[in-house]
Formats: C-alpha cells, sequence, structure tokens
C-alpha cells in the first residue's frame, strides 16, 4: 500500500481474493480506488475525501474498500477504468460493476455513498453491469490490406488540429507513436505537433516531459513525469531526427535521457514516474532550486524499461551516443533478469526478493515491449549480449511464451492470464498490445528467418481488421504494423560486424521502420529472394528483390536514394 492510501482513514485492502472473499461474506458491495503514485488528483482525493472521518466511518462500515496501483495491476486498470485517475468504482462482492465515477470531492462522496448503499439495499446483484470491453469479445475479423494504412492516414488527417498542433479537441496527449506514424507518412503535421510538445510539455530546466495539457491549447500542464511516455517521445524525436538532421529534435531526446538516467535511475534500472511536486513551473525554473523534488517511485516496470531500451537503442543508432548505449545495455541486462522460461514479470521493486509483494508475469504489454526491445539490440548493437544465449534468442523465447499462453483461437491475444478475481477472469483484447507484438514480431521473423511469426502478427492484427474504420488516431501504431504486413519492410543486410562503418551506415538510413541485420549470410528465405552475399557489402532488400552490393557508407546512400 502507498504511503497515500496509508495516511487516509480507510482500512483498505489490498486487491486479491481475500478482499471479495470478505465482501462475499459479509453480504457488502465493494469501493475499488484505482490510484497512481504519480496522479496528483488521487494523492488530493486522499487528502481531502478520503481522511474525513465521518466519510471515512461510513466506508469502511458499508462497504469493503480496495485500493490498486494501477501500474502495478494493468489488468484491474483496463477492467475498471472510468475514465481518468483516480477512479472510485462501486463493485458487487463478485467484482461486477454497480457505479463509479473519477475524483470525487467529500461532499459528492458522502451523497454517492448514499445512493450506493440504497441501491444494493433495494436492488443488490439486479444492479450488476459488465463494462464492454470485456463482454463484447468479438471484434470483426478481416484481411490485413493496405486499405488499414490508408484509414488511419486519414485518421491522422481529419483528427489534426490545424491550429494548435496534435490530435483531438480537447486535452492533448502527445500520442507519441501516432507522431511516429505520421513521421513517414503525413510528416508535416507530425512535425507540427512536435512543435507544441516541446513549447508546452518538454521541461528545460530539469529535462523531460510532463504527460499531457488539459487544454486544446496545450494548457493546463499535468506536471506528473511517466517513464513509458518519457522512453516514447525520446524515440519519437530521434525518429524526427533521422529525417530532418535538425538538432532541435535531437536536444529534447538527448535531455531527456539525461533526466531518465539521473532523476528516474535506481541503480539497476529506470523507476516508474515523479510526481508532479509543489514547485512553480509556471515562473522562472531555477526558483525549482529552493523546493523539494518532488518524489519518485522507483518501481521498474518490465514494459516500460522495455520502452526505455529501445528508445535508447534509437537514439544511439542515429548518433553513436556511447552514454546512451550503455544505459541500454544496462537496461536490457535488467530486463532479462525479468525473463524466466520465457515469461516476464511486470516488475520489481522493495519488497519483491522476500516475497512480500505479489507479482504478475505473463502480461502482453511487457511482452510486446520486450520482445521488440531485443529485436532492436540486435540490429543495433549485434546479438552478443555478452551471455551464452544472446539478444535474439530471449526476444524469441520472450515472443514464443506470448503466442503459446495469450493468444486466442480468433488469432488475437489476451493482456494477461485469464484468471483472478472480479473481472480479470474475463479476456480483454487490447488492440494497442496486439499492435505492438504484431510490429516486434514482423522484426523478429526477419531477423530469426521464420515465417510463423509474421504469420502469428497476420493472425494477431486480422482479428480488427473487420473493425479497422474504427481505430482510432490513438492506436494508429496498428496501421503501422498492417502497413508492414503488407508490405516488408526494407531490409538493410549487413555482411559485416555491428559497429562498423557499413552498419552504422545502415542504421542512418532515412526510414525508422526498416529492419537492419548485421553479421549477415543471407537474405533469409522469407524475403523470397535469392543472393550471394559478399563479405564487407552491405544490400538493401525490398519485395523480394536484392540491390547491388554496396562497399562504403558513400555507395549504401546512393543505393537507398534510388529505394525511396
Amino acid at each position: 500500500m502507498d504511503e497515500s492510501a496509508e495516511q487516509t482513514k480507510i482500512e483498505w485492502r489490498e486487491w486479491g481474493a481475500d478482499a471479495f472473499e470478505e465482501a462475499q461474506d459479509e453480504n457488502k458491495p465493494a469501493l475499488l480506488s484505482l490510484s497512481a503514485r504519480w496522479c496528483s488528483w488521487c494523492h488530493e482525493m486522499d487528502e481531502t475525501t478520503y481522511s474525513i472521518p465521518t466519510l471515512a466511518a461510513n466506508v469502511n462500515d458499508s462497504f469493503i474498500p480496495i485500493r490498486v496501483d494501477i501500474d502495478r495491476h494493468p489488468r484491474v486498470r483496463e477492467r475498471y477504468n472510468m475514465g481518468g485517475f483516480p477512479s472510485t468504482v462501486f463493485l458487487t462482492p463478485e467484482g461486477e460493476h454497480l457505479t463509479g465515477a473519477t475524483f470525487l470531492d467529500h461532499d459528492t462522496m458522502r451523497q454517492v455513498v448514499g445512493q450506493v448503499r440504497d441501491l444494493w439495499k433495494h436492488k443488490g446483484k439486479e444492479a450488476a453491469q459488465v463494462p464492454r470491453n470485456v463482454r463484447d469479445q468479438n471484434p470483426p475479423a478481416g484481411e490485413i490490406t493496405e486499405e488499414i494504412e490508408r484509414l488511419l492516414v486519414g485518421q491522422v488527417e481529419d483528427r489534426f488540429d490545424a491550429t494548435h498542433g496534435g490530435w483531438g479537441d480537447d486535452a492533448k496527449f502527445p500520442l507519441p507513436r501516432t507522431i511516429e506514424f505520421a513521421l513517414k507518412r503525413d510528416r508535416e503535421r507530425a512535425l507540427a505537433t512536435l512543435s507544441p510538445v516541446t513549447a508546452n510539455l518538454f521541461d528545460n530546466y530539469d529535462g523531460g516531459f510532463f504527460r499531457y495539457a488539459g487544454t486544446r491549447d496545450w494548457n493546463d500542464i499535468h506536471h506528473e513525469k511517466v517513464l513509458d511516455a518519457n522512453a516514447a517521445l525520446v524515440r519519437a524525436y530521434a525518429n524526427a531526427y533521422l529525417y530532418t538532421g535538425e538538432e532541435h529534435y535531437r536536444d529534447p531526446a538527448e535531455k531527456t535521457i539525461e533526466y531518465l538516467t539521473t532523476t528516474l535511475w535506481n541503480g539497476d534500472a529506470f523507476g516508474g514516474s515523479q510526481q508532479s511536486g509543489d514547485g512553480d513551473y509556471g515562473g522562472d525554473a531555477s526558483n525549482r532550486e529552493s523546493e523539494s523534488a518532488p518524489a519518485i517511485d522507483s518501481t521498474a516496470f518490465a514494459d516500460w524499461n522495455a520502452l526505455a531500451a529501445d528508445a535508447l537503442l534509437t537514439f544511439t543508432a542515429y548518433t553513436d551516443d556511447d552514454y546512451a548505449r550503455r544505459y541500454a545495455e544496462r537496461t536490457l541486462n535488467f530486463l532479462d533478469s525479468l525473463v524466466d522460461d520465457g515469461a516476464v514479470v511486470h516488475y520489481r521493486s522493495d519488497g519483491v526478493e522476500d516475497g512480500t509483494a505479489p507479482v504478475e508475469s505473463g502480461l502482453l504489454a511487457d511482452h510486446a515491449h520486450v520482445a521488440r526491445a531485443f529485436t532492436t539490440a540486435v540490429q543495433v548493437l549485434g546479438d552478443d549480449d555478452g551471455t551464452d544465449s544472446g539478444y535474439l534468442d530471449t526476444a524469441r523465447e520472450v515472443a514464443d511464451y506470448a503466442i503459446d499462453t495469450l493468444q486466442q483461437d480468433d488469432g488475437a491475444f489476451v493482456d494477461g492470464p485469464m484468471d483472478g478475481p472480479g473481472l480479470l477472469s474475463r479476456p480483454l483484447r487490447p488492440v494497442d498490445g496486439n499492435a505492438a507484438l504484431a510490429d516486434a514480431l514482423v522484426d523478429l521473423s526477419i531477423l530469426t528467418d521464420e515465417l510463423r511469426y509474421e504469420k502469428t502478427a497476420r493472425e494477431a492484427l486480422g482479428a480488427f481488421a473487420g473493425a479497422a474504420d474504427r481505430i482510432g488516431v490513438q492506436v494508429a501504431g496498428y496501421g503501422t504494423a498492417a502497413s508492414r504486413l503488407c508490405r516488408r519492410p526494407i531490409q538493410v543486410v549487413v555482411a559485416a560486424p555491428a559497429g562498423s562503418d557499413l552498419h552504422r551506415a545502415g542504421l542512418r538510413i532515412a526510414d525508422h521502420e526498416k529492419v537492419v541485420v548485421p553479421n549477415a549470410t543471407s537474405v533469409g528465405s522469407v524475403n523470397g529472394a535469392d543472393a550471394e552475399l559478399k563479405d564487407g557489402r552491405a544490400y538493401l532488400v525490398s519485395a523480394g528483390t536484392v540491390s547491388d552490393p554496396a562497399r562504403t557508407p558513400a555507395e549504401l546512400n546512393e543505393l537507398a536514394a534510388d529505394f525511396f
């Protein structure tokens, strides 16, 4: 239980079977509070609502209160999120919804508590509801065609805010994966979004990016910093630098890497987040020197650290930055320690080693991002991680576990093991998680020369393809993965070691969706092409065609100019 929860007057239970068994034994509904350590409104509700003694007494008497950290329990988050955090959800003893909201002040909470108590008294379990995302689990399947990419390109154009930049007409999130999708297909809008992200969300003083802006014009900044968003933005800015060569895209990425490797680094990996704090972000940033640094959650999450490793490797690929490379390697070593017979443990923090903090494993997001981090490592660093296995073996092991345990008969992947209290036993097929894993499987298919990974990626995306016209711009990564299945990405096949001039030139070819294969001995049977590779040469492979060999970086760049 986090410190904020402990300081309230509520008798919180940990999420688990014991809490729901208690609710059933006492025939009481549960009050589920979804919170995060970086969430300022969550702390506000703890201080101003849950700490009122009379209200807390009512809650403790009428409900079984359960507190959940959304970062540590993402499956709970996705099934009970009421549209923001905190989420305040009233449940039956079996874990089905009665009603819910987000932030509630103490007066409103008092009213709601009374209403739910009356609802339970008069209707009981008849008032229960199951959210649509776990109730309707038959997404329309379809064929993966180039129309999917065109639909998402249309979304990027139609939902773009031409006045302020970014996508949407309310709160503005940076949407780094959408930016990357647009960098290759609608670069003007991608760069027009990075400009307000830099101006409004980038912290010029301490480095790193704030989480989001509460208004369409990028004001009302929410100053928490979360690892997953920062890692994804480092990669997006690095890719913008790849296409433009402009330093004002490299600089925010570099300063954010410094922030991550100092402020969030816990000695073994990256911590999850930093709270917004009470500093004066609106005034002179140097005034923050007199303020206490906002609190940090040093918990190292597998998926977020994988995103960070991938981002650091991407930055290294384009800049030869040795500092970023060293931290990428350290993060990969940490991630490797979380893999147990293919299953990825979700996080590591104080208390885990002595068994006091049970941790989930085998989650889709962890496997998707860890697999991607290790396939990127193969491309940037080569396949020697200093162990008996190698980066490629780890990527394959993690992907195979997900395929064996999470893929359903319809081809889609569920978000994790289908067990646990409440709604956890109900399957949930997240589009974004399926897209992330499918994208990693495309790379893995090429690097391993195994078509089964590409076939699995096609099955996963195909499970949603019938609803492609309803997939929003926020999940543009689905369009990225679909396009790479329709047209296998360009490959830079380098018959030379990782780190050689030819390999480094291949990494810098201006297509961030390409696959680079160092130390290659063949072009791979998955390409349907055949060519004799000569040592010390590089080749481009596209649509079954193998280019002439390039002996120097200049020759490789000339070949690339003909391919694009």
